[in-house]
């Protein structure tokens, strides 16, 4: 669909998820549902993986490319954070390309608002303009205090701030998502997940769901595939690699998929007793609007996802293990915890879009 094809009636809105992994191209699935539904046109930016997944869900919007921050994990979780400090200047670069594409599109797609998911440099003063994250406090060790008020300076450049999830305790993020004294407008919108929970028989005992930056994804999946030669049971693995073609393999009692879309991944979300992944916040989401039992490996130095895996297994809910130290038999530990649950929320998405009405 062309630019001349749009409907001018509609006001039009720049989504732009972050490609770290497939989880912020994923939550905002339902944000561009929910925009359309409200009589909104919605053109997609990003780049890479994040890009493909959204083209794979919406093959007749507009699709705008980004330049990329090059985000890559280091082969040693104690080295994650010096990579991506020593990646910072291209990830810069790609920033100030960001704030020059913005301002040429603000003009030449008609904006009418931007919500950007983590993509630092998608903003204008000349429209309504959202960032959403979970992470109003960045982790990153003995420097979370400096990354965090970074992060936080960047916030207040934008409107509002969308935090999926809730203000009230209990909820899923702890102190990621959560400060004292906020110097910028917070709207808890509650978790978001593309995903809905069915009553379906049971056909896997076990779903492995992948996903993230390399090398770290291909490390875990070559380590599960050595474990699950010793688990008794049928299993799906969803390897998270997104290409041009679905591919299914079936191995023994394991059927690996190169990738799924939201309708096949939700129909095998509830076909699974027990899901094992990573606990990045998007799954993390999926997972409880399921009710899912799951356990959890979190990425070798990514402190954000060991924070969560830390909580949840300090709160009964999810036990989890070190990438290097787990073994197939940690999955009997999922038994002694209660599992995720759907936090339940009010939101009017027609009262949270009337942001992008204001002149």
């Amino acid at each position: 669909m062309s630019y001349q094809d749009l409907e001018h009636s509609k006001k039009r809105i720049l989504i732009a998820p972050l490609n770290w992994g497939l989880g912020h191209a994923t939550r905002c699935i339902p944000i561009i549902e929910s925009l359309l539904e409200n009589n909104f046109e919605a053109i997609i930016a990003s780049d890479g993986v994040a890009l493909q997944i959204l083209q794979k869900e919406f093959p007749d919007l507009i699709f705008l490319e980004l330049p990329s921050y090059q985000i890559e994990y280091a082969k040693k979780g104690a080295f994650f954070k010096w990579k991506l400090i020593k990646n910072s200047p291209k990830m810069m670069e790609a920033i100030y390309l960001e704030r020059k594409l913005v301002k040429k599109w603000v003009k030449e797609y008609e904006l009418s608002g931007i919500i950007s998911d983590n993509r630092l440099g998608i903003y204008s003063k000349k429209i309504p303009s959202v960032f959403i994250t979970h992470q109003l406090n960045v982790l990153t060790g003995n420097t979370s205090w400096i990354t965090s008020k970074i992060h936080q300076y960047i916030i207040k450049k934008y409107d509002e701030c969308w935090v999926p999830d809730v203000a009230e305790m209990p909820n899923l993020t702890g102190r990621l998502g959560h400060i004292k004294n906020p110097h910028f407008k917070i709207n808890y919108i509650g978790p978001l997940s593309r995903l809905n929970k069915r009553t379906l028989p049971k056909k896997y005992d076990l779903m492995v769901i992948l996903s993230g930056p390399e090398p770290q994804r291909t490390m875990l999946e070559t380590h599960l595939k050595s474990e699950l030669t010793r688990y008794k049971g049928a299993v799906v693995f969803v390897r998270g690699v997104i290409e041009s073609e679905q591919k299914k393999e079936e191995i023994g009692s394991v059927t690996y998929y190169n990738f799924m879309t939201t309708s096949e991944l939700e129909q095998t979300f509830n076909e699974s007793n027990l899901v094992l992944s990573r606990s990045g916040y998007t799954t993390v989401m999926d997972l409880a609007k399921l009710g899912k039992k799951c356990f959890f490996i979190p990425t070798p130095g990514q402190f954000e996802q060991e924070y969560l895996a830390k909580k949840y297994k300090k709160e009964g809910i999810v036990p989890y293990a070190k990438q290097d130290k787990f073994t197939i038999e940690n999955l009997y530990e999922v038994d002694l915890y209660k599992g995720l649950e759907h936090f339940k929320t009010d939101l009017n998405w027609k009262k949270l879009f009337l942001l992008f009405e204001r002149k």
